[in-house]
């Protein structure tokens, strides 16, 4: 090993090479085995130069030839971008964006641009000042925050791909959009009243929605209530009619006797419900007949069945003689007032 000796001793330093060397290759074999984590991706450089992407899991890579970065291409980053605006009409706003982004494409994000987060940064701070001085302060503090936000977001995603930054917006969150402090009060003003027209909208929509569908049942049952006072109407008319059409054979036959009888029957409808009944027995004197058909009703049998007096004839009937007879004086009267 050292220069000395005979052949026996070359044959050793062979061996103790080549056991070094194995060695060597074993540790060197060893060392080049890598995990990747569950959200990474594995960029893999060989002698410098990009190779391949490597997924999750248990890796190898031979030392001193490849070398690994690993990028998280599941965690959702976050940047802020705030500052001092022009607008169109050539007012001042004070506005604050946040945006959420991801990477999409591992490589790119390494080596497209020198810094990718530094980029984005600048790219969204271009964006927003794009977007606002397209707009006008009004649509910015009160009801164009959605679109700016959507237009921003747009735009952004617009650099990120001209500039292959390798990154993905996944959100972007219009937070604040305030005025000068100079003209704050106005502003704020201007949104409360608006706020208010909001309001007074959604209660006469909910006062609407409230009357509107019971006016229409209501109208509904007016409607039904009218076709069946139609429909009673007509059938009782359409009753009637044929009553008559039956009682006319009849009435042309014996006009004498139908009219009695049509008399008769409509009388006893009228009187069905009276229970006090006068009847006009003379033909020009003052004197009435009156019939106390309650007190006719509510007789006793017993009472019926006592024999008349000299002041009651077979009926049961008092008769009484009424003042404003001429014949007073004689105590008679041919026309006489009955009562139970």
């Amino acid at each position: 090993m050292f220069g000395g000796g005979g052949p026996s001793l070359g044959g050793g330093s062979a061996a103790g090479l080549g056991v070094i060397a194995v060695v060597g290759a074993v540790v060197w074999g060893i060392s080049g085995f890598y995990t990747i984590g569950e959200a990474e991706r594995g960029v893999i450089l060989r002698f410098g130069e990009f190779e391949r992407i490597e997924q999750p899991g248990l890796n190898w890579k031979p030392n001193f030839i490849d070398d690994v970065q690993t990028v998280n291409v599941e965690a959702i980053r976050s940047l802020r971008a705030s500052g001092l605006m022009l607008t169109k009409d050539e007012n001042v706003v004070r506005v604050e964006m946040d945006v959420q982004y991801r990477v999409a494409d591992p490589e790119k994000y390494l080596y497209a641009v020198t810094n990718a987060d530094d980029s984005l940064r600048q790219a969204t701070d271009s964006a927003l000042r794009a977007v606002i001085g397209d707009a006008v302060m009004d649509e910015i503090l009160t009801t164009g925050r959605q679109v700016i936000r959507e237009r921003t977001q747009v735009e952004i995603n617009r650099i990120i791909d001209r500039y292959g930054m390798g990154l993905q917006v996944v959100d972007v969150n219009f937070q604040t959009a305030r005025p000068p402090e100079q003209v704050k009060d106005a502003f704020d003003d201007a949104i409360a009243a608006r706020e208010d027209e909001e309001r007074f909208i959604r209660e006469a929509e909910a006062y609407r929605n409230d009357i509107l569908p019971k006016a229409t049942g209501r109208a509904e049952r007016l409607k039904k209530e009218a076709l069946g006072y139609k429909e009673k109407t007509v059938n009782e008319a359409l009753g009637e009619v044929a009553q008559f059409e039956k009682l006319l054979p009849e009435y042309q036959a014996a006009p004498e006797v139908t009219r009695s009888r049509l008399y008769l029957e409509t009388m006893e409808s009228v009187f069905e419900n009276t229970s006090k009944v006068l009847i006009d027995s003379s033909s020009g004197g003052g004197n009435l007949l009156y019939l106390p058909l309650d007190k006719l009703m509510n007789q006793r049998p017993q009472q019926s069945s006592s024999a008349p007096t000299n002041q009651q004839n077979s009926y049961g009937i008092e008769l009484e003689q009424s003042q404003n007879d001429p014949q007073s004086q004689s105590g008679r009267s041919n026309s006489r007032q009955g009562r139970y």
